[in-house]
């Protein structure tokens, strides 16, 4: 309620006293509700200019307006938001005014400043909120930047603020200089980093459960001929196409919309205030060094002020918002592992629902469900051993082991072996290893590792030691094969080197070089690939001929030889070089 006059207010000493205890009665309120839509008119208006360059829905909210407030006339919807920012501004002159024209004894005088002081409090808390919500919005923006963009971005300016920043750091680490300690933010840092690790363990989590259910989807029994006519195969592909198309399907989607969508947006979410808390470090040590300074010299300039009073602004504003924040992400997370529980039961639900008629046909349907677990881990079970038994008995009547062709993609690995061991050292595995002990490994069949030692740490000759380029472990000596790699062909050699000879000439096996005796310049080829670590070193391919410039390094090393391919030098593995067998030659061989 307000009195306004031609000239001085005057009240009446009862409705003053009224009006003061509503004020001092709300004061919180009204700061709450002011504050929020104080700090976000500019971008009301903003919004209302992008609503002005649509004319349709211009006309429906000017249309909308009239019908509201008939007296309004053609006045916009900038009109009416710029009403409340005037009217809280407007609140402490008119108690100041109503306090002025008081008289000091009246009972109402007291109040009247406890109220003018609390609306003057309150227009100041809002011009500070309003400040540190431009501060937070100036860095809470996430910009995708090119290399070529943010080095645009560097100048002295900028390097100059780093480099200062980083002297300051530097000399807190050494503890030449104290450094500014917030235990409060700190907490609140160390939670929001906590629930920030929670939103990415259960997004990668939920990305794996998705990929694993696209695996799931994949397979399509009911799609195959099962060569079963009628009868339970049947009823089993029916219940399997109508689960594949609309249980599975619509689970899909919901799962995507309801879990996957709102996780993402949660994850975007996280990246203003984690800026925040960032751009919060770089303005503290700005602040800790004016501060060192105001206690040196007494006096800061006008940027150092101002970065001073920004520092302050953002870690109000974090101190204030980070534990709303935390709270409003956990719920968020909460629902969502709720949606995806919720999700999970009922398609258990709408599953059981569809093969209720199916499982009729079951010979176990009548059994209780402990019993028919007990009778599906005991099927199981006698089943594995059956196969476990079978396995070992076709192992026994295979031919003898031969060199296995390589997994895939394992070409890499084998060549890392090689290069690092060696290829004496070099096993291939005969058999799959199912590791059962704590150091023992698991191995497919074909898989190539490097032997370490022929024994465990307790002499046990049938456990060895072997390196698989990525892990370590014991195996069964038994299931494990020298690795032969496979070595060109004489033919392959005349194909790469360019000789042509006759094809019904024999074609001698490779033999391996003894460094020592090895002529230098001779012609030889590389038996197995090598990848160069160094400059001194020179790659080979497997087949690829070389010719041999000195079979010693410069220490004399005869394990090591320096050659020449393709007109490049370097040096490479002695034992990786055989020699190029000559055919014999055409007509007499004179004596020398």
């Amino acid at each position: 309620q307000q009195q306004h006059g031609g000239s001085q207010p005057s009240v009446m000493g009862s409705d003053a006293l009224y009006w003061c205890n509503l004020f001092l009665e709300f004061q919180e309120e009204f700061e709450q509700v002011y504050k929020v839509y104080c700090a976000n008119y500019d971008q009301a208006l903003l919004l209302v200019k992008a609503y002005q360059k649509e004319p349709e829905l211009q006309k429906e909210i000017q249309g909308i307006i009239e019908a509201a407030m008939p007296q309004a006339g053609p006045s916009g919807l900038s009109f009416f938001l710029v009403i409340p920012l005037q009217r809280i501004t407007k609140y402490p002159l008119l108690l100041q005014k109503i306090l002025e024209n008081t008289p000091a004894d009246a009972s109402a005088h007291p109040a009247l400043q406890r109220a003018t002081s609390a609306l003057q409090d309150v227009n100041g808390n809002i011009n500070e909120y309003k400040m540190r919500k431009e501060v937070a919005l100036k860095y809470t923006k996430v910009e995708q930047l090119s290399l070529r963009e943010r080095l645009a971005r560097i100048n002295t300016h900028t390097l100059s603020k780093k480099t200062t920043r980083l002297s300051q750091m530097l000399k807190q680490e050494a503890g030449l200089v104290s450094r500014t300690e917030d235990k409060e933010f700190d907490d609140l840092e160390e939670r929001f980093q906590w629930v920030s690790l929670c939103v990415k363990e259960l997004r990668n989590n939920v990305v794996d459960f998705m990929g694993n259910l696209e695996v799931f989807l994949s397979f399509r029994p009911h799609e195959r001929s099962l060569d079963i006519p009628g009868g339970p195969a049947e009823q089993y592909c029916s219940l399997a196409r109508d689960l594949q198309l609309h249980a599975f399907l619509q689970f899909k989607q919901r799962l995507r919309s309801l879990v996957w969508q709102p996780l993402c947006s949660l994850a975007r979410a996280l990246a203003g205030p984690q800026n925040l808390i960032k751009k919060r470090l770089d303005k503290l040590l700005d602040f800790d060094r004016v501060e060192e300074k105001l206690l040196d010299v007494g006096s800061v300039t006008y940027e150092e002020e101002a970065a001073r009073h920004e520092y302050q602004a953002l870690n109000s504003l974090l101190v204030a918002e980070l534990p709303q924040f935390n709270q409003l992400v956990m719920q968020w997370l909460g629902q969502i592992l709720c949606t995806f529980v919720v999700l999970q039961r009922d398609l258990a639900d709408q599953v059981l629902r569809r093969a209720e008629s199916s499982m009729a046909l079951l010979p176990h349907h009548h059994v209780s469900e402990p019993d028919f677990q007990k009778l599906l881990e005991h099927t199981l079970g006698q089943s594995s051993s059956q196969l476990r038994l079978f396995q070992e008995s076709f192992e026994k009547v295979l031919p003898p082991s031969t060199t296995q062709p390589l997994l895939p993609g394992s070409e890499h690995q084998m060549q890392a072996l090689l290069t690092r061991y060696g290829p004496e050292k070099l096993y291939q595995v005969s058999s799959n290893i199912n590791g059962t002990g704590t150091l023992d490994l698991t191995l497919l069949r074909g898989q190539i590792v490097a032997l370490l030692q022929n024994k465990d740490t307790k002499g046990n000759n049938s456990r060895w030691l072997v390196d698989t380029g990525g892990h370590r472990g014991y195996v069964p000596a038994g299931k494990l094969q020298l690795y032969h790699p496979i070595i060109p062909s004489e033919k392959e050699l005349r194909g790469q080197t360019g000789t042509h000879e006759d094809s019904w000439l024999p074609a001698p096996e490779p033999t391996q070089l003894s460094v020592p005796t090895v002529p230098t310049m001779s012609q030889v080829v590389a038996v197995y690939p090598f990848v160069a670590r160094s400059t001194h070193e020179l790659s080979l391919q497997a087949g690829q001929p070389v010719t041999i410039l000195e079979a010693q390094d410069k220490k004399g090393n005869p394990e090591w030889s320096l050659v020449e391919a393709n007109g490049q030098r370097g040096y490479v593995p002695s034992n990786f070089l055989a020699r190029t067998p000559s055919p014999t030659p055409w007509g007499w061989n004179l004596p020398s």
